[in-house]
């Protein structure tokens, strides 16, 4: 079994887990797009290595040295993402597989030069956190746009970057990290949102808005 694939697994469980840390099989088989069994293999091998420990029928954490593989993982992503997008000038909505492949070929010292070479960014082009080289990280949550009242303003922290079409959209809207929003009518039959982004009056759907974290400010 390849180190590549232990490398995604441990990524997957870490992104997925909650605030118990548990997380359960089928979601990372849906997160990987593999099959259930390929999953239960795969956790039977992790946790003879010690990365990972199981609780039959509720699911699989990670153990210490699974969370610090999975933070170097998460880092080396995060600064290739920085990278691709400030010097090589790709799209956001594009980065996230070129990253994919280019995180299992870099060395440890190759990652931490590209972070000095970046000034240490403390997010991706997202507005994902990305992990200091001893592991901490920015462990905040914030709400998404739909946990926001009419009236509301907010500023963008994070948008989910899991959907090239989505990631897409909120860049024609204008919502990147940083900007500015004002909700102008909370959701409504259908599930979407008025807000003023920019000085413009935008429509956001129910799927859209729930993948837009902000922190609520006071004009």
């Amino acid at each position: 079994m390849s180190s590549e694939s232990i490398e995604d697994y441990i990524k997957a469980i870490f992104q997925l887990s909650k605030d118990d840390g548990l997380v359960q099989t089928s979601a990372i088989a849906e997160r990987l797009d593999v099959r259930p069994a390929s999953v239960s293999n795969m956790m039977r091998r992790l946790a003879t290595l010690e990365l990972v420990n199981h609780e039959p029928y509720r699911g699989v954490q990670l153990t210490d040295d699974g969370e610090q593989l999975a933070r170097r993982m998460v880092r080396r992503h995060r600064l290739l993402e920085r990278f691709l997008v400030e010097i090589l000038d790709y799209p956001w909505d594009e980065v996230h597989e070129e990253a994919e492949r280019l995180e299992h070929a870099v060395s440890p010292r190759f990652v931490d030069r590209l972070d000095e070479f970046l000034k240490n960014p403390s997010t991706d082009p997202h507005g994902a956190p990305i992990p200091a080289s001893d592991g901490t990280m920015d462990e905040a949550t914030h709400p998404s746009l739909l946990e926001l009242d009419a009236g509301e303003s907010a500023r963008v922290r994070r948008v989910r970057d899991s959907d090239g079409e989505l990631l897409r959209q909120f860049g024609r809207l204008g919502l990147r990290p940083d900007a500015r929003v004002e909700v102008l009518e909370g959701t409504d039959a259908d599930g979407s949102m008025t807000l003023r982004v920019g000085g413009k009056t935008r429509r956001l759907g129910q799927t859209a808005a729930s993948g837009v974290f902000v922190e609520r400010t006071v004009d």
